[in-house]
């Protein structure tokens, strides 16, 4: 049998109030004289974030969701080139440790997911070091919450350039310049049009990344199942991560709109990739990419629990058997 956990990302359809990604914009950052008082408001939306960030968490708790992914908005402006000079860490220790101490206790699963301007394989330099920034905020963040930043943060291979061959070695030669705690937190997935899963799964395996398959993206690609030749392959690239397998389960918004997600999940697409890995691998954490959030993950369950074949655990797990 294999364990199915389902995880949500960052924000929660449910629990009203709650958003924990509120941000100030530079411009408005620039429009106040004191710069000092500035920055104390940059801090007062960050440490407002992370209080919903726990608000969350106990409301994922509650839930009996075990599997949650955090913004990567939680700090804004955190590493804007014009504010050189803030520590922004310093002033929220206090609630990022105490964050941490809930996800220990309860033993959550969090991860990142960084938005697309995080360009490994960038040729452009500046790029480049934006990106080592942006993923060290992240490594920083989890570091804060005592959490250990392996496998925390997953990323899609970058840009392709028109070159998908000199694209994945532009990433190999990029690589060598991450430093090593970076490179240990980081996940890679394949998308929808530039890398496949064998382009992403080639990196992984010269790397030793594990990877995030996403069925969705798969499918948007190719619209074939030929990914189940690759899936043992997919499975050792985990082999030495204390986590378990993790993939991404989206569906279509419609035909014609195929790449874009829907507000939920298609439980017939999601068991067709289950029925495909059942009894492969202990546990799978499959974290939903759908608009509706927390309520695609509830009215999942509720499909599952009318389904043959399986063993209900709890709000948001179950066995297949």
């Amino acid at each position: 049998m294999t364990l199915v956990r389902l995880g949500y990302v960052a924000m929660s359809m449910e629990l009203h109030h709650a958003s924990p990604s509120q941000t100030m914009t530079f411009a408005q950052f620039q429009k106040l004289t004191d710069r000092e008082a500035a920055i104390r408001k940059l801090e007062r939306i960050a440490l407002s974030n992370l209080y919903n960030t726990l608000r969350l968490l106990r409301h994922n708790v509650a839930s009996e969701i075990h599997f949650y992914r955090l913004t990567s908005k939680l700090i804004p402006l955190a590493n804007h080139e014009a504010i050189p000079e803030w520590d922004y860490i310093k002033p929220l220790r206090g609630s990022l440790k105490e964050i941490g101490e809930f996800i220990n206790e309860h033993g959550l699963r969090v991860d990142f997911h960084p938005d697309h301007f995080v360009l490994l394989n960038s040729t452009k330099k500046e790029v480049f070091k934006n990106s080592l920034l942006t993923l060290r905020m992240h490594y920083l963040i989890l570091k804060g919450m005592r959490i250990d930043p392996t496998h925390r943060c997953v990323m899609h291979v970058g840009g392709n350039y028109k070159d998908t061959e000199k694209s994945l070695e532009q990433f190999v030669e990029a690589w060598m310049d991450v430093p090593s705690g970076i490179q240990k937190m980081i996940m890679l997935e394949n998308d929808d049009t530039s890398f496949t899963l064998e382009d992403t799964l080639y990196l992984c395996q010269k790397l030793g990344i594990p990877l995030v398959f996403d069925y969705h993206h798969h499918l948007a690609y190719h619209r074939d199942l030929n990914w189940i030749q690759y899936w043992e392959s997919i499975v050792q690239t985990w082999k030495d991560s204390p986590l378990p397998i993790k993939m991404h389960i989206s569906s279509p918004k419609s035909e014609k709109e195929y790449r874009h997600h829907s507000d939920f999940v298609d439980g017939d697409m999601f068991f067709d990739f289950l029925n495909e890995i059942n009894g492969t691998v202990p546990q799978i954490d499959c974290m939903i990419e759908a608009k509706q959030k927390d309520t695609a993950l509830f009215q999942l369950m509720e499909e599952v629990k009318d389904r043959g074949g399986v063993e209900i655990v709890d709000g948001s797990s179950f066995y297949l058997r």
